[in-house]
């Protein structure tokens, strides 16, 4: 369904990452760990189109997006939940989740989305005119997300989602995660919570200076001795 192709990626004549490649199928969700500046956001954001490739390809359903600009991503419905939530602090909740779904003028397709953002987040139904900048850290990620779903996505890319949050916040972004991708949606999962993520992934990834060390099941990961002693804190 996707596929990443020798990417490389570059910051003028720094280069941030080295020939990786990673595919996405139906229903799947597929993890990207590794420590802070192993090239990760760098590469989600490539995916999105927000920062150009060096060299590579990256293909949807077959066909290569190299030349597609971000927002015609978005409308195909590559869409990206971004670390740091990014939302606009003085609209409220509804307001931002419209957001998300600004290329849609269909008033009962909308209302089937918010219904579906409600139906995930009930508390969001409930704060629906707050402003976001008057929400928790763990609220805010809820809209987040739920921003993301009202774009209707195929592939959905998570950038960091437990970044900042709870442990019991934590808990309750993966499950939601979960059951995204449990009603069709496959994901790409960027994170550093290894633990958790490797617990909800089908397949994994490990980034490390730019370059993927290592790649597998999660349960094969969590067993590998590497990440044990590097990620899991277990010798």
């Amino acid at each position: 369904m996707f596929n990443v192709e020798n990417v490389k990626i570059s910051y003028g004549q720094v280069t941030a990452v080295w020939d990786v490649s990673l595919n996405l199928n139906e229903r799947e969700i597929v993890a990207v760990v590794g420590p802070n500046g192993a090239g990760k956001t760098s590469l989600v954001n490539a995916i999105s189109g927000i920062v150009p490739i060096a060299d590579g390809n990256i293909c949807f359903m077959g066909k290569s997006i190299n030349s597609m600009a971000a927002c015609k991503r978005s409308s195909i419905g590559i869409v990206q939940c971004p670390e740091g939530r990014k939302l606009f602090p003085d609209m409220t909740v509804m307001e931002n989740l419209r957001l998300g779904a600004y290329s849609c003028r269909d008033r009962t397709v909308l209302e089937g989305r918010f219904e579906r953002v409600f139906e995930l987040f009930p508390r969001l139904a409930e704060r629906r005119h707050q402003r976001a900048s008057t929400m928790s850290g763990g609220e805010q990620q809820m809209v987040a997300i739920g921003r993301a779903i009202m774009a209707n996505p195929k592939i959905l890319l998570f950038d960091e989602p437990s970044l900042g949050l709870a442990p019991r916040i934590v808990h309750e972004v993966f499950e939601a995660i979960q059951k995204i991708n449990e009603t069709g949606t496959p994901i790409i999962l960027i994170e550093q919570n290894v633990h958790q993520t490797l617990e909800i992934s089908n397949r994994a990834y490990v980034l490390e200076n730019g370059r993927f060390v290592l790649e597998g099941t999660g349960r094969d990961l969590m067993n590998d001795e590497h990440m044990k002693e590097a990620y899991l804190g277990i010798e």
